[in-house]
């Protein structure tokens, strides 16, 4: 039993696209930045600079077990929105998950490690940490947190809660269908009585970076150039007017232009992409009325059918082979479903007696999931396709930051409730039972 809660427990959600973090009891996370790490290896590192030695040297992939002085140096890590704006050479962008599960553990400390010290200013010796986890997460990933969280940062106590709880927690709900639209997957879990019910839950691999990435292809088909702010400067000629001129960068890994790419079509999707209200097809969107976009670099998009048919993707996978340059998903795509069959398949594979329950509360949540007219859709192909007793009724919070951030707003509303202090894996037990003890506290 944990008892000091005139502390207040920090939330930490690790996406795959952004981790959030803050304090248990408010309403929004304080650190939000992107969860991947810019790396720069050891040897190009002692030449670029010398000074910012912000971040801890950390050890590289293959010297996990031998760390002497010789190894640390191996690789220099950048973490954080600000670092990772900043162009360096050679520095290549690595994310920590794979598949929504975490695949590099010394990326992730390093995340955990500038949320903590950088972001929130915390001693973590000092605080409870509540942990938002996917819900297929596999019991060697939980206790590897576990270890991390009471060797490294020594935390008093720890709690390790599925996201789809957390989401239903945020909306006020024990019993509801969870919709997670991240950024690396979708994600669709029942969740009764508090539990998530593991064999129905429903995963696809098209998540907000896929989108992102559907979205750069087809742009870039059309002859557009996505120059990253770091390519090119701007010279002003007369008052209002600019030239633009490429400068010259041979040293930016291909993973660092991706990573500035993905920002700029990342906003141009969040900006004017919607989900059309009917399945898309080329002949009824081919006169659509265009919407203008500026880039960075001063050049204006008009874009047309492709707002509707990038946000199909999610509801019609197959429109992807049509996409130039997306061939290369060509084998996945069959055995992904829509949206809608997604849910229905989570729904079917329940218990008979609460499927009535689980259409009629269907909850959105995650970034992606506040594209426009993404619930009006959702809920239209659910009517249609469920059987005729169900009442469908799909719910996502009015404004995006509630929708984007609910797993970390159902872990702050958890973390701070009076009943909930008794339940807290602390760290006497943790030296007691074992890391494997995990499985027994945080079911």
């Amino acid at each position: 039993m944990y008892g000091g809660d005139e502390v207040s427990a920090i939330v930490v959600d690790l996406g795959s696209h952004t981790c959030k973090a803050g304090y248990a009891g408010e309403d929004a996370p304080k650190a939000v930045f992107p969860s991947v790490v810019g790396a720069v290896d050891g040897t190009e590192a002692m030449d670029v600079d010398v000074d910012s030695a912000k971040n801890n040297n950390s050890n590289s992939e293959d010297s996990k077990t031998n760390e002497s002085e010789k190894e640390k140096g191996k690789r220099k890590l950048y973490v954080g929105s600000q670092a990772l704006n900043y162009r360096r050479d050679h520095m290549e962008i690595l994310s920590p998950i794979k598949d929504g599960i975490v695949s590099d553990w010394d990326l992730v400390d390093n995340i955990w490690e500038h949320a903590f010290r950088g972001c929130l200013m915390i001693d973590p010796k000092e605080h409870p940490m509540l942990l938002a986890e996917p819900p297929l997460n596999t019991q060697q990933q939980r206790e590897k947190a576990a270890e991390l969280m009471f060797e490294k940062y020594k935390v008093p106590a720890l709690f390790m809660a599925k996201n789809p709880v957390l989401t239903s927690f945020a909306t006020g709900r024990a019993t509801s269908l969870v919709v997670d639209c991240g950024g690396g997957s979708t994600t669709i879990s029942p969740v009764h009585e508090g539990y998530v019910l593991q064999k129905a839950v429903v995963s696809a691999p098209i998540g907000g970076e896929f989108l992102t990435d559907c979205l750069l292809k087809s742009l870039e088909s059309k002859g557009i150039k996505m120059r990253p702010r770091y390519s090119f400067k701007r010279k002003e000629v007369r008052p209002g007017e600019f030239q633009v001129e490429d400068v010259g960068v041979p040293d930016t890994t291909e993973s660092y232009k991706l990573f500035c790419q993905r920002m700029i079509v990342g906003d141009i999707k969040d900006s004017i992409c919607r989900v059309p209200d009917t399945p898309y097809d080329d002949k009824s969107y081919a006169n659509i009325p265009t919407t203008s976009y500026e880039l960075p670099d001063g050049q204006t998009l008009e874009i047309g059918a492709d707002r509707f048919k990038i946000p199909d993707v999610m509801f019609n996978p197959s429109i992807v082979q049509t996409i130039p340059g997306m061939e290369k998903y060509g084998d996945m795509i069959p055995s992904v479903r829509g949206l809608p069959h997604m849910v229905m398949e989570s729904i079917n594979k329940c218990d008979v007696d609460i499927r009535r329950e689980l259409y009629s509360s269907i909850l959105l949540a995650g970034g992606t999931s506040s594209m426009q007219q993404l619930k009006e859709r959702l809920e239209k192909d659910l009517i249609e396709e469920s059987p005729h007793s169900a009442r469908v009724k799909v719910l996502a919070s009015g404004n995006t930051t509630e929708r984007r951030f609910s797993v970390w707003i159902g872990g702050s509303i958890l973390a701070s409730l009076g009943s909930f202090q008794q339940m807290w894996f602390s760290k006497s037990e943790y030296e007691e039972h074992g890391a494997s003890y995990i499985q027994r506290k945080c079911p």
